[in-house]
């Protein structure tokens, strides 16, 4: 069965929106951990998050606390720098997904190089530590490669350009081309980035997939009718993936 991970940074980009320092004696909301908590309800079957170096939504803390209450998986999202490397090992995530990191983005944009030097030194630590390894990558033949080389378990195949594409046969393609050879190579396959209650059936001619992370357009759609009900209608969406 295809599975879900809930990414829930944008409950913390609400919450950091107006609850940056201060505010002694209130409660900052919306809480990222209650997020986690109702979704994992509605049957997720694990929980993302991305502490970024600039910590612009989740926070050291948050990741702390959701360590010890996730009930499903813990998915880390991470650049491969020295700081969160650390915070990594001491956490134990039950995963990371390593992804590029700029400050000036908007949100993740684009795949790993994966031929970075220190790639399979970050990987080796956190392997030693008993965290499971992906790789957050294009769907390029290249870099799957790469991938398996530098010591990683899993890939998770970038979906945004098939997502933004208007013809969206030719990134089918290459996404379909890039499972398959990661299968072929004993690498694990997840995808996420930009995938909708509208586009998600899409991708399921695409082999070989395990979790798919999805976070805004179930923040977004929660908007309207809640977290759970967002989740029940994505999880509704996804059935039909013939594996």
């Amino acid at each position: 069965m295809l599975q879900l991970g809930v990414n829930i940074d944008h409950v913390a980009t609400l919450r950091q929106a107006r609850y940056k320092a201060g505010h002694e004696g209130m409660t900052p909301e919306p809480d990222p951990v209650a997020a986690a908590a109702e979704v994992e309800a509605a049957g997720a079957h694990g929980i993302t998050v991305h502490l970024r170096e600039d910590r612009r939504h989740i926070q050291d803390a948050d990741v702390q606390t959701l360590r010890k209450t996730i009930r499903t998986r813990m998915n880390l999202e991470m650049a491969d720098v020295p700081e969160i490397v650390a915070i990594a090992e001491a956490l134990k995530p039950d995963e990371v997904c390593i992804v590029p990191e700029r400050r000036a983005e908007v949100t993740t944009e684009g795949g790993l190089n994966v031929a970075g030097k220190s790639l399979p030194r970050t990987i080796a630590r956190l392997r030693k530590a008993g965290i499971v390894v992906s790789l957050f990558i294009a769907p390029d033949l290249k870099q799957v490669r790469a991938s398996a080389a530098a010591g990683a378990q899993f890939i998770e195949l970038h979906t945004g350009a098939y997502a933004n594409a208007r013809n969206k046969s030719l990134e089918l393609k290459r996404l379909v081309a890039a499972a398959e050879l990661a299968h072929e190579l004993g690498l694990r396959v997840n995808a996420g980035h930009g995938l909708t209650y509208q586009n998600v059936s899409g991708i399921f001619p695409v082999p070989h997939l395990e979790t798919l992370n999805i976070g805004h357009s179930i923040v977004s759609r929660a908007v309207f009718v809640g977290l759970r009900q967002a989740l029940t209608e994505m999880l509704a969406a996804m059935k039909g993936y013939p594996g």
